[in-house]
């Protein structure tokens, strides 16, 4: 079946008559504000420069559609399929995608903020440059996604998963990482500054260059589950961090400052701290072993 010109008159009435297949209909600039169009069929669509905020498109199919720059300001989409989809540049601020199936879908450039993604597969999906600024992405799947230049300040990702995710130059500051899964994730020069990760998993994490001063770890001392061996933690900045019960074994922290960074009861097996800053760090009860220093501010204030 060809492309369908449709209006926003004739699809309501097509609706309301109990058609449910707009598949590859050219949408294109239509005016479909705050309609019902739960478990459509709008597949390959074009629905680019769309007006659909406040609609209701919960369950329906909307795979490879075209809605690139179109506006879905408080729209619902709850379990909607959205695979492969292209809402680059598209506004989705206060959407609801709970549930909502976006792998391989490309949201570069899109507006996102105080959007509601809890759950969402968002797996392979391109989300370069997206503003995600206090963002509900609970428990969502964020595997090798691209989030690279993305604000994600204030966002909520407990429990998500980020296995392979590209976070580099990314703004993380006051974000919710606990219990999150964050293993092969690039982080370089991202910054999480007061962001909350107790309880997450970042092995084999690439975190050179990022921000953690002011790090917030609400963490039973000894009981942490934080994993950063191999990690790359060159020139990063965990001034005041608390980061009780580490892992920090064969981790890159050359040229790091650690300034009044508190590591009690941490593993610091074969890490190498060239030139790092640990005036004032606190390692109390921790385990440290065949460390490299050189050019190393210590504790005390003295360099090695």
């Amino acid at each position: 079946m060809g492309t369908i010109i449709l209006d926003a008159g004739e699809i309501l009435w097509r609706y309301e008559a109990g058609q449910r297949d707009f598949s590859k209909a050219d949408l294109h600039r239509a005016d479909l504000i705050n309609i019902d169009l739960r478990g459509s069929n709008l597949n390959r669509a074009d629905l680019n420069w769309a007006n659909l905020s406040g609609t209701d498109l919960s369950n329906a199919n909307l795979s490879y559609v075209d809605l690139s720059h179109a506006k879905l300001i408080s729209a619902k989409a709850l379990g909607t399929n959205l695979s492969g989809a292209d809402l680059s540049h598209a506004d989705l601020s206060w959407m609801n995608l709970e549930g909502a199936i976006l792998c391989r879908a490309n949201l570069s450039g899109a507006n996102l903020s105080q959007a509601s993604l809890s759950n969402v597969d968002l797996s392979g999906a391109n989300l370069s440059g997206t503003v995600l600024r206090g963002v509900d992405l609970t428990g969502a799947n964020l595997s090798r996604s691209d989030l690279s230049n993305v604000n994600l300040t204030g966002a909520n990702l407990t429990g998500a998963n980020l296995n392979r995710a590209d976070l580099s130059h990314s703004d993380l500051g006051h974000a919710d990482f606990a219990e999150a899964i964050l293993r092969g994730a690039n982080l370089s020069q991202a910054n999480l500054r007061g962001a909350n990760m107790s309880g997450a998993i970042l092995r084999d994490v690439d975190q050179s260059k990022i921000t953690l001063s002011e790090l917030q770890r609400q963490t039973i001392s000894g009981q942490s589950n934080i994993v950063l061996n191999l990690a790359n933690l060159s020139g990063a900045d965990l001034s005041g961090a608390l980061l009780t019960g580490v892992d920090l074994r064969y981790a890159l922290m050359r040229g790091a400052n650690l300034a009044k960074i508190k590591l009690c009861n941490a593993s610091m097996i074969d890490v190498q701290l060239q030139g790092a800053n640990l005036r004032c760090a606190n390692f109390k009860r921790s385990v440290l072993s065949n460390v490299t220093l050189k050019e190393t501010t210590m504790p005390d204030g003295t360099v090695r």
